[in-house]
């Protein structure tokens, strides 16, 4: 039965091929995320800090904290000195 499931899955795959351009947006996916984890590595950062030491921009940066957030990778720490942003760190 077991090999049934094998060989449906192995002709959907072949049925179902994924797009260059999905590829390519997975590959750059991946590439911020792990741009943005290996920043708060060290210590735990605000948004115009991980945007300025990875050089991506404020939007690109939040949306990114944003998803890393929800999913678990990330976790909110205390507010900065201005009130005026919360640090990021990696969860434990």
């Amino acid at each position: 039965m077991k090999d049934e499931k094998v060989k449906t899955i192995d002709v959907i795959k072949k049925k179902r091929s994924v797009s260059a351009e999905t590829k390519q947006q997975h590959k750059e996916y991946n590439r911020i995320k792990k741009l943005i984890l290996k920043s708060l590595e060290p210590e735990a950062k605000t948004i115009p800090q991980i945007a300025a030491e990875t050089e991506l921009p404020l939007d690109v940066v939040t949306f990114y904290l944003m998803t890393l957030r929800k999913y678990g990778s990330i976790e909110t720490g205390e507010v900065d000195d201005m009130d005026e942003y919360f640090f990021y760190k990696l969860k434990k």
